[in-house]
């Protein structure tokens, strides 16, 4: 594994002022919450799987996750901070049938073997 040895960035730092939410996004929002499942999400650290569908194979596999991830936190009211483990995976299917699958399980920490 290599090790990039600097503090990560938050995406909050990334950007200067305030994001405004745009009108596709609240429309997405909406869209999304209204068709949401009843879902319990477990308690604790957790590990999320999202197969993300993409028709087009030059996007970007993580594109989506930060505002799919926050409507998930906004609807089932959890903190995003509880995710432990992100498990991501793109499939490209025709146009037409985009998706997101996603689930939540217990996150169980791995043993951290020390770099050698």
């Amino acid at each position: 594994m290599i090790v990039v040895p600097v503090k990560p960035m938050s995406q909050n730092k990334a950007y200067l002022g305030r994001k405004t939410k745009s009108k596709d996004y609240r429309l997405y929002t909406g869209n999304i919450v209204d068709i949401l499942p009843p879902y319990d999400i477990p308690e604790g650290e957790l590990d999320l799987k999202v197969n993300v569908y993409y028709s087009n194979r030059a996007a970007d596999i993580d594109n989506c996750l930060k505002p799919f991830i926050d409507i998930l936190q906004f609807h089932y009211g959890f903190n995003d901070n509880k995710i432990y483990h992100l498990d991501v995976t793109k499939l490209i299917v025709p146009k037409g049938q985009e998706k997101l699958e996603f689930e939540f399980k217990p996150y169980i920490a791995a043993e951290v073997q020390p770099n050698a």
